[in-house]
């Protein structure tokens, strides 16, 4: 499957920032902009969990804030 997404983004003091428009937020940073791709990319996959088997399991977690 492919995701065609739009990044907006820009230099900060130190790092490439970004995040995207369709889900901001998922928001990441890279050295130089190829990495800061890179990142947004592995960056959506944990979030929007497309990495996650077929034969995965549920469980229910209780947090006290």
């Amino acid at each position: 499957m492919e995701a065609r997404l739009k990044m907006i983004y820009w230099k900060g003091e130190k790092f490439w920032v970004g995040k995207l428009l369709e889900h901001p937020e998922i928001m990441t940073q890279g050295e130089t902009l190829k990495e800061l791709e890179e990142n947004m990319k592995d960056a959506y996959i944990l979030m929007t969990m497309e990495d996650v088997p077929d034969d995965h399991e549920v469980k229910e977690l209780a947090l006290t804030l």
